[in-house]
């Protein structure tokens, strides 16, 4: 079975996604999926686990309770309305 096919038409991306694969011995798809995941994680609000960390660290101090933080910011669902 063909691997799905994602067709891009900009000669620029095209070119730039070329060069970058050749310069890391990685294959195109690989290079367009690790820049998407990068994109996703900047620009749709996914914080990386390592700011994530270093977020609490400033927020609370090194002696951290981590299951007192997820209890304090966790929201109950109200359940579905029949």
């Amino acid at each position: 079975m063909a691997e799905p096919q994602l067709s891009v038409r900009s000669a620029k991306a095209r070119d730039l996604a070329r060069r970058l694969a050749r310069r890391e011995r990685r294959s195109i798809a690989d290079i367009v999926e690790r820049a998407l995941e990068a994109y996703e994680v900047r620009e749709a609000g996914r914080e990386p686990a390592s700011a994530f960390y270093a977020r609490l660290v400033s927020d609370y101090g090194s002696d951290l309770d981590l299951e007192a933080v997820i209890h304090e910011n966790r929201k109950l669902h109200s359940g579905l309305e029949l």
